[in-house]
């Protein structure tokens, strides 16, 4: 049985989806599951865990998100109603039965979404630190980090100064810096790890993709999506997250205390934005126990 902490490279394949090609890997077979990844990561955030969850009799799906892995990078309007479309299209053309989904940061959003909007597909969920929306609101924010950002976003829209400000965010140096700001596990910041997120950042329209992105609507925030969904779900929080702080979990952790609400919550000590990278061998377990409590 392969060790949780001897992770395998998965087979990728390739399907066509509104004329781009999305990437995606396969692995087991029964209850289907649907791993989704955050914002500039891919399926190979997922290796520490496909394979261990397809060993405990899952079929586990992963796919790339169109802009991100190696998946297409079209000059088009990145909005979460986008992937959205994605994985419901995945869904049916792959899976067509009721798919557990798991996401992080941003695919735990987009994980909500598919509980609140395509129940028929989703049956259930895990998100694991959950971002509040693609983008911050303003009035998230104080109004002088409101101006850094107003500024930050034109700069990297622009046509002039997008591509030099993207060119220095996407060093590999830079890249480790951002994760020793949001792993609590630093040993997981692993070379193969700031080369999954840098490669793919210089394919042609990588760019793009970013400045679009980073200047999207937010999309539907969590307190307006979790009233719709009465599928079960799993919260597991890294409690060192500066980007999605665990105070943010609050509004799960309130749900968990309602013992008639389907909502288990899980905080991680010790770990940040990534708890499936940073932890696996805490969190594949407790995904693993509680997918057993749905049979």
């Amino acid at each position: 049985m392969t060790s949780q902490l001897a992770p395998v490279l998965l087979d990728t394949q390739d399907w066509q989806w509104r004329g781009h090609r999305i990437r995606y890997a396969v692995v087991g077979s029964g209850q289907p599951l649907v791993l989704v990844h955050g914002f500039g990561a891919s399926i190979g955030h997922w290796k520490k865990n496909q394979t261990v969850l397809a060993e405990a009799g899952y079929q586990v799906f992963a796919l790339d998100l169109l802009g991100f892995g190696g998946s297409d990078k079209p000059p088009l309007s990145y909005e979460m109603e986008l992937w959205q479309a994605l994985l419901y299209d995945f869904w049916q053309a792959h899976i067509q039965t009721p798919t557990v989904f798991v996401g992080n940061s941003i695919g735990g959003l987009l994980t909500l979404m598919m509980l609140a909007y395509h129940p028929d597909a989703a049956c259930a969920g895990v998100v694991l630190n959950c971002a509040g929306g693609l983008s911050h609101r303003p009035e998230e924010l104080l109004p002088p980090l409101r101006l850094v950002m107003g500024a930050f976003t034109r700069l990297v829209s622009s046509p002039v100064t997008g591509p030099f400000v993207f060119n220095r965010v996407r060093q590999k140096r830079r890249i480790r810096g951002s994760l020793k700001q949001v792993y609590g596990n630093r040993t997981a910041i692993t070379d193969e790890l700031v080369e999954m997120l840098y490669t793919p950042a210089c394919d042609p329209g990588a760019q793009k993709v970013f400045a679009t992105i980073v200047t999207a609507p937010p999309g539907p925030r969590p307190e307006e999506l979790l009233p719709q969904i009465t599928q079960p779900l799993l919260v597991l929080w890294g409690e060192k997250d500066p980007w999605t702080p665990i105070k943010g979990a609050d509004l799960y952790r309130r749900l968990s205390d309602d013992p008639e609400q389907p909502v288990q919550f899980h905080p991680i000590p010790d770990t940040g934005h990534c708890p499936h990278d940073e932890r696996p061998e805490v969190v594949n377990p407790l995904i693993l126990n509680w997918l057993t409590q749905l049979d």
